[in-house]
């Protein structure tokens, strides 16, 4: 395979690769460098004879992603307050990260609740289970026995399916209770707020230590409301805009900056007809591929 056949193979599974990479980290900035390392070791593999280079490339990124993962722990532990995954605008466009039909694997929440599995187990469980990956296509990733890899993707489905987010909303539903949340946040409406959330819903937020948050999980729909209302009134300028857009495959709130810069992003999990779950990101280095509004 001469040079350029190679560039132009690897940029026909780059949206695969980058989609994977995006699940397995929950950071677009680390999937993008570890596409891109791949990129590297395939170029440097230019004598290999591969017989199936969508199958060498994704052994490759996803050998990398694990690594990644395992280190990512250790920095993860001394992170200031709670990690959440990197929020992505998503939408109408064509969309690099849409290579599953299983866009639920794509949401906060989901990619949230991948945290819990160990490096290997969120590796099996993704490719199995949402890119269709059979098992014989896990022992060459793995570098484990097929039996190995049946009981990790058994484990890890299971961890997965008890503690699965119930996303019980449709879409208008979805976009009709994130408006009236964002009409009680903003009018200072504090029992409208405290209507739309469930009893026991919990806020998690992530500012990484530069910018405001909560250190820690507010519960209770009466605590998250207060937390919400106190939060606009000491950081959101006046001259911020509200929108409700498409956000890791789900409609998010977005507060824009006068620039059009993305300066927070809220995702929340539907449960029956109230919030259950927030998540608010609004570290910066977090919210440079939420895409800029002109």
């Amino acid at each position: 395979m001469t040079q350029g056949a190679r560039v132009e193979t690897f940029l026909q599974y780059r949206p695969l690769l980058l989609s994977i990479a995006y699940r397995m980290l929950g950071s677009m900035a680390d999937a993008e460098d570890l596409v891109q390392e791949t990129f590297i070791r395939w170029e440097a593999n230019s004598e290999l004879d591969v017989r199936s280079p969508r199958a060498y490339l994704v052994t490759i990124l996803s050998r990398l992603c694990i690594h990644q993962l395992e280190s990512a722990r250790v920095q993860r532990e001394q992170y200031v307050g709670p990690w959440l995954p990197e929020p992505v605008s998503t939408g109408a466009t064509a969309d690099p990260l849409d290579a599953s039909e299983l866009q639920e694997s794509l949401s906060m929440a989901f990619l949230l609740l991948l945290e819990r599995l160990s490096p290997v187990e969120r590796a099996a469980f993704l490719l199995h289970d949402v890119f269709g990956y059979g098992y014989d296509e896990l022992v060459r990733v793995l570098s484990k026995s097929e039996a190995a890899c049946r009981q990790i993707v058994h484990r890890a489905r299971r961890h997965v399916t008890a503690n699965r987010p119930r996303f019980d909303a449709a879409p208008e539903q979805h976009e009709r209770l994130l408006r009236e949340f964002v009409a009680a946040a903003s009018s200072g409406d504090l029992q409208g707020l405290v209507s739309v959330l469930a009893n026991e819903v919990v806020l998690y937020s992530d500012g990484g230590g530069k910018a405001n948050a909560a250190l820690r999980p507010v519960r209770g729909a009466l605590n998250v409301a207060r937390f919400v209302l106190g939060a606009i009134a000491k950081s959101v300028p006046k001259d911020v805009d509200v929108h409700i857009e498409p956000v890791n495959g789900q409609p998010g709130v977005v507060y824009r900056m006068p620039d059009g810069a993305a300066g927070c992003v809220i995702s929340v999990v539907i449960t029956g007809r109230r919030i259950s779950d927030i998540l608010v990101v609004t570290n910066p280095d977090k919210l440079v591929h939420v895409a800029t509004r002109s």
